[in-house]
């Protein structure tokens, strides 16, 4: 249903009982009031004067309470009661109201009460040019072929305007073009459409796409106009045949040329589109067969390549024809004459012969010596036919012209298997055509190895440093030599020079594997004895004469801490109390007695201090821990013992630390004895008749004897061998110290002074001390001889024995 005839099915649906209502009413009215009035126009725009058209008085319309009823979804209009204006509420659109329709009305009723009257009022709406024209699609798409004759008609489609009357399209408009124009067409309803008229005949090569503004414009005032693109595309006939870029080639081609060069790429081209410029190369009735079987024509991509054998010397010049047809319907083709000229070229390589190749050689091979024959050869005439031969650079060999096309390779500089084992000699000849050919030959010459290598170690001097008390067997070291010779010349064996120290040959002290140098201790070593030995170890190979070399080895022994202290002084039996007597009167500070101890150690493990194990009064007496001097730290009192008991310990310096006690008795007395203060001023006092004294020189006897003979046995070493003298025999209750060396810090030290003070000290306790000085870089033998008894032991092992180098004795 249209909107016009729901409006007036909605009309004549209230107005039945508006009638009704009429014949019931007193002052009822059917009269119907005719308003215009164009669209668009403002909300509160006055429309008519309602009240003074239907003749009421404006006082009365708000008691009776006067209203507007629209026969539409919206309220549009409404009455000012204060003016009695019909005045417009909302903005009315005509083409929303009443579409595609010529004419549009609005009917309403003004209703009042009191008497109640109703008021038909019809409101026609008026239509104003407020759209412009526009088409149903943007851009328009046409295809035409290039064949399609002037005149032809295209219809395009029309411009729609939702105005109506004079305000709708009235005309078209066609941008400026040289092939199209339009012609308006009428319908029957009176709508206006365009069409296309081609005015001259297309050419899609020229222009294969044309682009068309269509305007359509309407007939308000101002008018109003819509556009759309048209777009024409000019579809191809096969109408132009292909062409080449030129009609004839002169080609040069080199003979020999390889199966499959390019000889040339031919390019034909068609200016239609489609199947109708897809091209086909092929050649012509005109062309041999000779030729077609010597050169390949792709159909496809016009390229001509070899596909025979080029020879000058057989055919000079080659001619064909070349058609490419392209595949339209009524199919056209474009011709091509190519010419081809076999260029003649060194078609010919130098060949090379070996005469003769001498391999392998000694490495030491003397120069200029002859190693090969060469021939060389060229089937070619003029320059193609000149050769050259070559060996690279930066080898130790040259070549030497013996006669025409004959060389000799001979030796230019000295060779050295070591550096270059062989070389591949590669000879190489080269014709002097354009291009150069050329050929070449590779001999591989080796070299023999001659014993020119010594072997070397890897240093010339090599310590080892091995701690004592070794397990005999030990392996100390590994000393590997190097010899870069092969096979004999590379194998090498390992041995000791011999050489005696202390009559003892370097073979029963250590031992080398002859094979891998591996070198072991025969021998457990003790540092007291021997602390280091120097020795050659050489390394000779088997090659004839057989090279060598040696190192130096240095055998340095480490020392263990494995000699326990031995105290010197004061001197007692073994497990016997040292007993000492000391006047009551002892001012404090006074020395009482002084501990001694030796330790034939190393400097480190030698170092010794003293402290006391046990002491009956520890505020009487005090104790140097580093020269074992015991004083005293205050004087004696009566409530002090008369015997005091002192226990003392010296330690070295070892790990772990090795010690010996000594234990000293004190006794008070009330005689004046006087105390020594210093051991260097305590006078001797013995009585050379007692029986002691008596034993003393007899054993002072026997030692200088004993010293004697030994004096006596190391000159004759001497006088043998400038080497060093052998130990001498180890000596019971004898104390040996090397001079210059420092114990315990210097608790004892091997100087006139020091060997004074212990004359003195122990000369006191009843026992006779013996000096005995050698020469500078010589030792000292001390012997403590007690004089009721001849043997002297400490509390934790014998007396040590030293190793004693001895050339003069003198008695103190």
């Amino acid at each position: 249903m249209t909107m016009e005839g729901f409006i007036c099915s909605q009309h004549w649906k209230r107005y039945v009982p508006a009638v009704l209502l009429f014949l019931a009413t007193l002052n009822s009215t059917s009269a119907v009031t005719h308003y215009s009035v164009p669209e668009e126009l403002e909300e509160g725009s006055v429309v008519a004067n309602l009240v003074g058209d239907l003749g009421l008085d404006v006082k009365t319309l708000v008691e009776r309470k006067m209203r507007i009823e629209i026969i539409a979804n919206r309220k549009y209009l409404d009455v000012n009661k204060e003016t009695g204006e019909l005045y417009i509420v909302e903005r009315i659109d005509r083409e929303s109201l009443c579409p595609a329709k010529t004419s549009c009305y609005l009917k309403m009723e003004a209703i009042i009460e009191n008497p109640k009257r109703i008021f038909y009022i019809e409101l026609e709406i008026l239509d104003i040019n407020d759209n412009a024209p526009h088409f149903r699609r943007d851009t328009i798409d046409l295809d035409i072929s290039e064949a399609t004759q002037p005149g032809e008609r295209f219809s395009v489609s029309n411009a729609v305007d939702q105005d109506v009357g004079s305000n709708s399209v009235k005309t078209y408009r066609l941008s400026e073009s040289d092939y199209f124009t339009t012609e308006i067409q009428t319908g029957r309803d009176g709508s206006k459409f365009a069409d296309l008229i081609l005015k001259k005949k297309l050419d899609r090569e020229q222009q294969a796409v044309h682009y068309l503004i269509l305007t359509a414009v309407d007939g308000g005032m101002p008018s109003r106009s819509g556009t759309a693109s048209i777009i024409v595309h000019v579809l191809d006939t096969n109408d132009n045949a292909p062409t080449f870029d030129e009609d004839s080639h002169n080609i040069t081609i080199m003979e020999n040329s390889p199966t499959g060069s390019l000889v040339i790429h031919l390019n034909a081209t068609d200016m239609d589109e489609g199947s109708n410029s897809d091209l086909i190369y092929s050649y012509s009735l005109y062309t041999s067969e000779k030729t077609q079987e010597t050169f390949n024509l792709n159909p496809s991509t016009g390229e001509i390549t070899v596909k025979g054998v080029l020879n000058y010397e057989d055919v000079r010049i080659y001619d064909m024809e070349v058609i490419a047809t392209d595949k339209g319907a009524n199919a056209l083709s474009g011709q091509c004459k190519l010419k081809i000229f076999v260029e003649d070229m060194n078609d010919n390589h130098p060949e090379i012969s070996i005469k003769s190749f001498q391999s392998p050689v000694n490495e030491n091979i003397e120069l200029d010596t002859v190693i090969a024959v060469v021939s060389v050869s060229d089937k070619d005439s003029g320059d193609n036919g000149v050769v050259d031969l070559h060996i690279p650079d930066n080898m130790p060999f040259k070549l030497r012209e013996s006669s025409d096309n004959y060389y000799e390779l001979v030796v230019s500089e000295p060779l050295d298997r070591e550096k270059v084992p062989e070389y591949d000699i590669t000879f190489t000849v080269t014709d002097r055509g354009s291009p150069p050919l050329s050929d070449n030959e590779t001999m591989t010459l080796e070299l023999l190895d001659v014993n020119d290598n010594v072997p070397q170690f890897p240093q010339s001097f090599s310590t080892i440093r091995v701690m004592e008390n070794n397990a005999p067997g030990a392996l100390l070291s590994s000393l590997t030599a190097f010899d870069p010779d092969l096979h004999e010349n590379q194998y090498l064996v390992y041995f000791i020079l011999e050489k005696e120290i202390a009559n003892t040959s370097m073979s029963m002290l250590f031992s080398i594997n002859p094979e891998n140098g591996n070198l072991y201790a025969l021998k457990t070593f003790d540092y007291e004895i021997e602390k280091e030995f120097l020795f050659h170890i050489e390394a000779r190979d088997s090659g004839s004469p057989p090279l060598s070399s040696n190192v130096i080895v240095h055998i340095i022994i480490v020392d263990q801490n494995d000699n326990a202290p031995v105290i010197v002084s004061p001197w007692r039996a073994h497990g016997s109390v040292v007993e000492e007597k000391i006047p009551r009167s002892t001012d404090k500070g006074s020395l009482v007695a002084k501990v001694i101890a030796l330790d034939t150690d190393s400097v480190h493990n030698s170092r010794i201090t003293y402290q006391f194990l046990q002491v009956t009064d520890a505020t009487l007496f005090s104790l140097d821990q580093y020269n074992g001097e015991i004083r005293t730290m205050r004087m004696f009192s009566y409530r002090d013992p008369r015997h005091q008991r002192l226990v003392v310990v010296a330690k070295d310096n070892g790990e772990p630390a090795l010690s010996a006690t000594v234990t000293i008795k004190l006794s008070t007395v009330e005689t004046a004895v006087k105390a020594y203060s210093d051991m260097t001023e305590v006078p001797l006092e013995y009585d050379i008749f007692s029986d002691l004294n008596l034993y003393l020189v007899i054993g002072l006897g026997s030692v200088s004897f004993l010293l004697l003979i030994t004096i006596l046995v190391t000159i004759v070493l001497k006088c043998q061998k400038p080497k060093p003298s052998k130990a001498a025999p180890p000596c019971r209750n004898s104390v040996i110290s090397e001079r210059n060396s420092t114990i315990a810090d210097s608790t004892l030290v091997s100087n006139d002074a020091y060997w004074y003070s212990l004359f003195l000290a122990e000369t006191r306790k009843g026992k006779l001390v013996v000096r005995q000085p050698v020469p500078k870089g010589s030792r000292y033998i001390v012997s403590s001889i007690p004089r009721g008894t001849g043997v002297t032991d400490t509390s934790d092992s014998a007396a040590s024995t030293l190793q004693v180098g001895i050339k003069c004795v003198y008695l103190f």
